[in-house]
This record gives C-alpha cells, sequence and structure tokens, in this order.
C-alpha cells in the first residue's frame, strides 16, 4: 500500500484511465481525493479531458500526511453547455512519485453517472471480510451493501413463486447491470406472411410447403420432420430434446396409471415381464401431473385444451426408448383410456403429440424459464445484496449471472405479459401460468438441480443413448473442479466458510427469497463446509450457462416442424379409441397465425448472439492476474478438450447433440 510518511515533495501521481469502448468518454470532468489511514485529501480536480482509451495524470499533494492509501473518491461534474454524458472509467493507478516503479492499481471498469456522487474505489485485491485489517476498509464494505440493498430490493412476479428484483424497466438497472449484444438478422421473412391468418392447417401438404422454405438449412429439423412419427424418435427426444429434465426411471407403477402388464406385454421382450423389466431398470415414465387442472387459454377467440398425461417408456434390447403406454389424463376411467402402439395409428400418433405437448408447456415454464432465468436472477439479486464487490464469490459468479435481471425484466413486460407470446399463442396462458409456476417451485429439489444427483436418480446413467447426461456430467465435472479451486484460494478450512457472515447471509437470502424458506426442497440454509458452498456455487453456474444452453438453443430445432411440439391444442384429447382419422389430426394444431407467431419468437431465442461468449471465457480483469490465471486456463483446457470428444462423437451419429458442447454454451443468461 501507497503512503506520504513525512509528506514527500513530489506528490501522488494519479493516472485516471478512461476505457476503450468509443463511448467511455465524457465531455464532464472528475473530482479526485485519496483516503489514507489518516486522513482524507481535499479533491482535486482533474483537468484533462476524458477522451475514450485514454489516461489522464494528475499529481496530488495532500498538504498534510494522508497515511496509506486505501480509498480513491471519484466524482464525476457535468460541464456547462456541454451534454451531461456517463463515463466509463477503467481503472486509477497511483505512485508516490514519478520515478517511483511500485504502483498500485484501484479498479473501477464501470459507468459513472454525474448523479452518483463520489464513487469509492479500492485496490484490486479480492478478499473476504474478516482479512480486513483496516476500519476504514470494513466501513467501506458496509457502505457499498447498504447502497445496494437500496438500489436493488425484492419484488414478487409470482405469489408462491421466486422472488424477482423490484423492477419494471431495464432503465432502472443502470448501465452497470444492462448489456447489449449483437443479434443476428432473426431471418422471418416466411413466417411473418402468416401473421394474420387465423385458421386451421389445412393439411399435411401445407405443413411440408411451410416447412420447405422455413426449415430447408436446418439440418436437425429436417431430420425432425422425417422421423417425428417414430416411437424410437419420440424417446430420443426425452433424452435429448429440448427437456431432457422430466423422464426418470420407475420401479413401480404410478396408481393412477391403469395399465396392467399384460396390456403391454407384445412391446416387451418374449421372455420377461413389466413387473422384471422394471426391475432391471428398463422401464421409466413421463409424468406431467403439474399440468393437471389447470385453465386452458383462449387463442384467436377460440378455446383450447390441456392434458395432463402420464407415458411409460421401455428401454429396448437394441438400445431404443420407446414408449408403450400413455393415458392422457392423471384421474384413470372410462372416458381415461391408455393409448398402446397396437392402437389404431391415428390414436397412437395423436396420444404422443399429446405428451409433446404437455412437454413443450412444462418445458417453456419450468425446465426453462424457472430452473435457469429465475434461479439466475434470484442468486444475482442475492449477490448484488449481500455480497460487496470485493468479495470473491461476488467475482466469480456475477459473469454468469449479470444478464439475468435485464432479460427477465424484459420478458415479464413482452412474452409473459398481455398481448405476448403466452397470451396469444400458447395453451399456458396468463391464468395458467402462475399457476404452474408456483406448483414447479413446490416440486423443486435441491438434488435434481445438481446433476450427478439428478443423473443418477432418474436413472439417466444407465443410458448410452443419453448424449445430454454424459455431456452434463463431463461439464459439471468441469465446473466444480474450477469452483473448488477458486473456493481454496480464499477459504483455508470450513471454518473459514462457517465465519464469512457474508456468505452465510448471502445463502441465507437465497434460500428465504428465492425458494421461500420451504425446507422440502433441500437448498442449504447456511453453508457448514467448503464442499457444501462448492456444490451450490457449482449448481449456479451451471444452471445459468450449460443448463441454459441445452433448453434454450435447441428450442427452434425441434419445434420448427409443428406437429413435433404444438404450443396448443385446438380439440379436447380423446375420451374413446378410433375416435380420429388421420386426416383429423391436423385439426388438432394450433391455428396458423399462433403456430407462427411461437415459431418466430423461438427463432429469436434459439439464435446465439454474434458476440457470444463461450462458458469460462471472461473478459472481467480479476481474471487476468495472480492466481486465477491458473484456474481459468486449466478449466479452458479441459473444456476444450470435452468439445473436442463431442465433435468426434457427433461425427458418427445420424443426429448430432451439439448443445452441452462448451464452445456452443454461453458463459451466461442473454436471451
Amino acid at each position: 500500500m501507497l503512503g506520504n510518511s513525512m509528506l514527500e515533495m513530489d506528490g501522488f501521481h494519479v493516472t485516471i484511465r478512461t476505457s476503450a469502448s468509443s463511448l467511455s468518454g465524457t465531455y464532464g470532468s472528475v473530482w479526485i481525493s485519496l483516503v489514507g489511514t489518516l486522513c482524507e485529501s481535499p479533491p482535486v480536480r482533474v483537468e484533462q479531458h476524458l477522451l475514450p482509451d485514454s489516461a489522464c495524470t494528475v499529481v496530488i499533494k495532500p498538504k498534510e500526511e494522508v497515511g496509506v492509501v486505501v480509498l480513491l473518491r471519484l466524482r464525476l461534474e457535468a460541464q456547462p453547455g456541454f451534454p451531461d454524458l456517463d463515463w466509463h472509467c477503467q481503472d486509477v493507478q497511483v505512485r508516490r512519485s514519478a520515478e517511483d516503479p511500485e504502483m498500485e492499481v484501484f479498479p473501477c471498469h464501470k459507468w459513472i453517472r454525474t448523479a452518483d456522487g463520489y464513487v469509492e474505489l479500492r485496490n484490486e485485491k479480492a478478499c473476504l471480510k474478516k482479512a480486513e485489517t483496516l476500519a476504514i476498509l470494513t466501513d467501506h464494505r458496509e457502505r457499498d451493501l447498504q447502497h445496494k440493498q437500496q438500489l436493488i430490493r425484492w419484488g414478487t412476479f409470482v405469489e408462491g413463486g421466486p422472488h424477482c428484483v423490484d423492477m419494471s424497466s431495464v432503465t432502472s438497472l443502470g448501465l452497470n447491470l444492462t448489456y447489449i449484444r449483437k443479434r443476428p438478422v432473426n431471418n422471418v421473412h416466411y413466417i411473418k406472411g402468416f401473421i394474420e391468418r387465423r385458421t386451421s392447417w389445412g393439411s399435411l401438404q401445407e405443413l411440408e410447403t411451410f416447412f420447405l422454405f422455413n426449415g430447408r438449412e436446418n439440418t436437425v429439423a429436417g431430420y425432425v420432420q422425417a422421423h417425428w412419427h417414430e416411437d424410437a424418435f419420440f424417446g430420443y427426444q426425452c433424452l435429448n430434446g429440448c427437456n431432457p429434465l422430466y423422464i426418470r426411471k420407475i420401479h413401480n407403477l404410478p396408481p393412477n396409471l391403469s395399465i396392467t402388464s399384460e396390456m403391454v406385454r407384445p412391446f416387451l421382450p418374449e421372455d420377461s415381464s413389466l413387473e422384471q423389466e422394471m426391475e432391471r431398470g428398463h422401464v421409466y415414465l413421463l409424468d406431467y401431473e403439474v399440468l393437471d387442472q389447470l385453465p386452458a387459454n383462449i387463442v384467436n377467440g377460440k378455446q383450447t385444451y390441456l392434458s395432463a398425461p402420464l407415458c411409460l417408456l421401455h428401454y429396448n434390447r437394441h438400445g431404443e426408448l420407446k414408449p408403450i403406454a400413455i393415458q392422457l389424463q392423471q384421474a384413470p376411467g372410462p372416458q381415461n383410456p391408455v393409448f398402446l402402439p397396437s392402437d389404431a395409428a391415428p390414436d397412437w400418433l395423436l396420444a404422443k403429440m399429446w405428451v409433446r405437448n404437455s412437454d413443450f408447456l412444462v418445458h417453456q415454464l419450468l425446465s426453462h424459464f424457472l430452473r435457469t432465468h429465475l434461479l439466475g436472477e434470484v442468486c444475482c439479486t442475492a449477490t448484488l445484496r449481500q455480497l460487496p464487490e470485493i468479495h470473491p464469490l461476488h467475482q466469480l459468479l456475477m459473469p454468469h449471472i449479470r444478464s439475468t435481471l435485464q432479460i427477465n425484466i424484459q420478458a415479464r413486460a413482452t412474452l409473459l405479459a398481455s398481448k405476448g407470446v403466452f397470451d396469444k399463442s400458447i395453451a399456458c396462458g396468463l391464468e395458467a401460468i402462475p399457476l404452474l409456476i408456483v406448483r414447479g417451485t413446490q416440486r423443486l429439489r435441491y438434488s435434481s438441480m445438481c446433476v450427478p444427483d439428478d443423473i443418477r436418480e432418474r436413472g439417466l446413467d444407465a443410458l448410452p443413448i443419453c448424449y445430454y447426461a454424459q455431456d452434463a456430467l463431463r461439464v459439471w465435472d468441469a465446473l466444480h473442479r474450477f469452483v473448488a479451486g477458486w473456493i481454496r484460494l480464499y477459504y483455508c478450512n470450513d471454518e473459514d466458510v462457517q465465519h464469512d457472515c457474508e456468505l452465510q447471509n448471502w445463502i441465507r437470502e437465497i434460500f428465504t427469497e428465492g425458494f421461500l424458506g420451504l425446507t422440502h426442497i433441500g437448498v442449504p440454509q447456511s453453508f457448514q463446509t467448503a464442499s457444501e458452498m462448492c456444490k451450490f456455487v457449482t449448481m449456479m453456474i451451471f444452471s445459468c450457462s450449460a443448463l441454459h444452453a441445452a433448453v434454450n438453443f435447441s428450442q427452434l430445432d425441434f419445434n420448427l416442424w409443428i406437429p413435433n411440439t404444438p404450443a396448443a391444442m385446438s380439440r379436447p384429447p380423446s375420451q374413446t379409441k378410433n375416435s380420429v382419422s388421420e386426416e383429423e389430426l391436423f385439426s388438432f394444431l394450433p391455428e396458423v397465425n399462433s403456430s407462427c407467431h411461437v415459431l418466430s419468437v423461438l427463432a429469436l431465442l434459439s439464435q446465439p448472439a454474434i458476440d457470444f461468449v463461450p462458458l469460462c471465457q471472461y473478459n472481467e480483469w480479476y481474471f487476468c492476474s495472480g492466481a486465477t490465471v491458473k484456474l481459468v486456463e486449466e478449466v479452458q483446457r479441459e473444456l476444450k478438450m470435452i468439445a473436442e470428444d463431442i465433435a468426434n462423437r457427433n461425427s458418427q451419429l445420424a443426429l448430432p447433440y451439439p448443445y452441452l458442447s462448451p464452445d456452443y454454451i454461453e458463459n451466461s443468461v442473454t436471451i
């Protein structure tokens, strides 16, 4: 640390650096003062222009001895007659004299406004509160949090769901919590012309013509169109499609699934029964009970319909996972038949379409919005409120979670609002959304959020065709080692974790505000060990990066062929068999305009940004020096190897699974 013992005549040489972006400069001028262990120097006005990518040096000669310089105070002042522009300060460098080789850096890397008043900077060394040796720095940490807690408050989007930031406009976030991504042109030229057509699709040929123009460059969508009606591909999508989070192995039938072993015997090995196949771990279940009795939306002035199906699947000796029974509603009864692969082809295909429709709704609002967007927002809000910027966990997490506030505020104001896509075009509309989010929150389990536990509990580790499970485990393990290394830099033992009051306040706020104090979810209320902390932090980073990549960037691929994943169903579920013909199947699909409305949104959501930041590629200054550099290099090297292995595997597959390749995973939720 720098001091001016005996008041060195040369004074402190202070260099203020403006960031390189072309918009970083300002017409304003900056005032700066040094805060030392003995006193604070009077503010000095920097007379030089704050141009982009410039450095301004000023000499500060305090009249009194300031002691060791521990903080800097900056204040931006507007110039009369000039626009009051915000200023992006990179850092401030301080030397005791012009020739002094020792330099202390006070990082900033943020926007400063004239309305901010004095902004305090401290040196670049991340540390825990217990490591602070000076009361002035402890006070600075506490002031930082008090200021953030006044600006960042908890709000409610859905009563009974995770709390969110209490802001309805992105402008309320300020420049330091907003971002701009360069998006590729969203080509909806062949979609937008259908937005006004409020009629049903006329025929399979009409759908194929539509797809020819909109899916001709999407090889995955082309594969989906060719195979969507096949049972093996139906099972494949349960494992590797947009929503790989719902299927699970079972050893006993649900009591409300009205089937017997004899009913499904034709679809099992000749020498085996359903009970034996369950005992061997070959039977899986999709259960959409979370949708039961939800009110269905009205689209184009017409009632749509929901089901809450149970779907039984069998992993056969050919390495295929196939559906063997579908019950469309939860309560068994004579008007709720169990559909089988041996039924008439239109009946069986329609039953699978109902399952895919249910999966679309659960995927959008629970696997995607709740599990990645809302969870990331909870983490970001708690981090801003409870961890000062100098805290090492704040620095580790923010590149992965900062963007969730902006994207979620935008989603609540558009997609999830009146006249948004859910309101106008999806079966789960504004009346059902809050009910579904509440149910989804109640059904959350911490083990399901932690990949190794989740894969094991759902029995996906036994399926060689589950590429999601294979890739998720490898990415999780790489992130877990990275987080563990980061934690070891700052926490010597479990006692350090237990005594970090800022960390404990952080996890407690996540538990109470994000998970509503629901103990049955299993989320920790406090951390007793570094291992517990490592697991939770890994879960957060994985959810906001890899999991989001898996459930978001796959959407257009699997939804572009509309019959594969209908966003709404225009006729009620069948209550008897042999009640529908092949020609009538398309009358169940959503109408043309609502189908195209959904696809236009999914086309936007599925496009990575041009300035996409891959997983664990960091632009933040604190990843570029010290011991963290080695950790970053190690995780980047491991992720590169994973990406190469996935590319080699995918080259041998008819339908590649790229969504968890690290070079496909964005570092955070930005769309």
